[in-house]
């Protein structure tokens, strides 16, 4: 080898790129050194990226993991909320449920109320189809009295016409009533024929248009007889309907009645609801006493100072009873036998029939009179110097606020409305408000 192809190598060992481009592909020698030198060029540059694409593959893999544990939690939020949103969703309804039901819980006076005026109502509705059924009865009692005089009479003109067709159809027979007038040679006789015959026709003619009016008064009773008749049948049909909702309505009246006497929960509820059913009574009476003190503008007594023995006052264990029949839940404190629940009775039940009599105990002012939530009808007397009567499960009221009112006077009659017990009047007196006792004021029977 020469000392320039030595140099060439040497500087090939120490250029590569020079030596690549100063040999000859084609040379035998420099071929391998061409193909050396790309082989250590590309190895070196090779080895250069390698970790870049390692950390690469590393931080993508660690943002794919980042990414899909974020999304892992995104839709693990997504069901919390979603679940959060149902539970929400479930409360409210629950809540709506719950409202509703005591919306259409009412409580058991409020019931036995609703369920005692539209038994009214329609007891009410069957007594007016009663009359109105009564009258049209005694409408067509009446109708058929005419028709059967009608008749009658119509029958005698009907003989009248027979006989007078009879001697017409004799008359005719004989050749008719010309010949007749002609017979006789008088004029006078003639004329008096003629006259004789005008009346009969005049006759004839008063009883054919008389038979022909009674005929047409007898098809017109007979008409409003029928629809007299058509009319009742449909006002016995409307009051058998008005009847079934009658007994409807008592059914329901009986059944809650049994409930409340039956079942310790129906029971004590109707116990918390009557007592205070009593304090709203006692407040409605303190407003009544106001009321009537600034009316009559006068101080309110001091309490517990009874005025002295005059009027009301002085008739304790003397006043006549409100209505017949005894007592059956006195005054005070009571408990119940069978479930043992104990009230305080401000007044006495007097048992007595429906329909029976109720009366003031003594002259006074009524106050009030209607509906109160646990009595009923009710009809508050004021008597002076603070003393008042209450009458409650009265039937009928037949007295109005503002009316003076006598001992004695019938004010009403024996119900059960608002009753627990069937018909009896709850009969109270009371001093400033305060109940008394009213066996201690009512006279003593035999």
């Amino acid at each position: 080898m020469s000392g320039g192809e030595q140099e060439g190598a040497r500087g090939g060992g120490r250029n590569p790129s020079s030596t690549t481009l100063a040999v000859d592909p084609h040379h035998p020698v420099s071929a391998p050194r061409v193909r050396t030198a790309p082989r250590s060029y590309g190895s070196r540059r090779g080895a250069g990226p390698r970790p870049c694409i390692l950390l690469l593959l590393v931080v993508l893999v660690t943002l794919a993991g980042v990414a899909e544990g974020q999304q892992k939690r995104d839709e693990t939020l997504q069901s919390e909320q979603k679940k959060l949103q149902q539970t929400q969703k479930r409360l409210k309804e629950e809540r709506e449920k719950a409202a509703a039901a005591r919306a259409r819980e009412t409580s058991l006076l409020a019931e036995l109320e609703q369920i005692e005026q539209r038994l009214g109502e329609k007891q009410a509705e069957v007594g007016r189809l009663a009359a109105r059924i009564k009258r049209t009865q005694a409408d067509i009692a009446t109708l058929r009295g005419e028709i059967m005089r009608l008749e009658g009479q119509r029958g005698g003109q009907e003989e009248a016409l027979a006989r007078r067709l009879r001697v017409m159809y004799r008359v005719h027979a004989q050749g008719g009533a010309l010949p007749l007038i002609l017979s006789g040679d008088d004029p006078v006789t003639r004329a008096m024929a003629v006259r004789h015959l005008a009346s009969l026709a005049v006759l004839d003619a008063r009883l054919i248009r008389e038979y022909r009016g009674t005929s047409d008064r007898l098809a017109d009773r007979k008409g409003r007889e029928e629809g007299r008749q058509q009319e009742l049948a449909a006002l016995h049909a409307e009051a058998q309907t008005e009847q079934a909702e009658v007994d409807r309505e008592a059914a329901k009246r009986r059944t809650l009645l049994a409930r409340v006497r039956d079942e310790r929960a129906y029971h004590e509820r109707m116990v918390g609801e009557l007592t205070e059913a009593s304090r709203r009574l006692e407040a409605f009476i303190s407003e009544l006493q106001a009321r009537q003190r600034r009316l009559a503008k006068v101080p309110p007594p001091k309490g517990g100072i009874e005025p002295p023995g005059v009027g009301f006052g002085n008739l304790r264990g003397r006043l006549p009873w409100p209505a017949e029949g005894r007592i059956v839940v006195p005054f005070g404190a009571q408990v119940h036998p069978r479930f043992g629940t104990r009230t305080f009775r401000n007044g006495v039940d007097i048992e007595a029939a429906e329909g029976t009599d109720v009366t003031t105990v003594y002259a006074g002012h009524v106050i009030y009179t209607g509906w109160f939530k646990g009595y009923g009808n009710l009809i508050i007397v004021d008597h002076g110097s603070d003393y008042y009567t209450l009458y409650a499960h009265i039937a009928e009221i037949e007295v109005k606020e503002g009316e003076d009112v006598r001992q004695g006077q019938r004010i009403g009659t024996v119900g059960d409305t608002a009753s627990l017990a069937g018909p009896r009047l709850y009969f109270e007196v009371r001093y400033q408000g305060k109940p008394q006792d009213p066996a201690e004021w009512l006279r003593q029977r035999g």
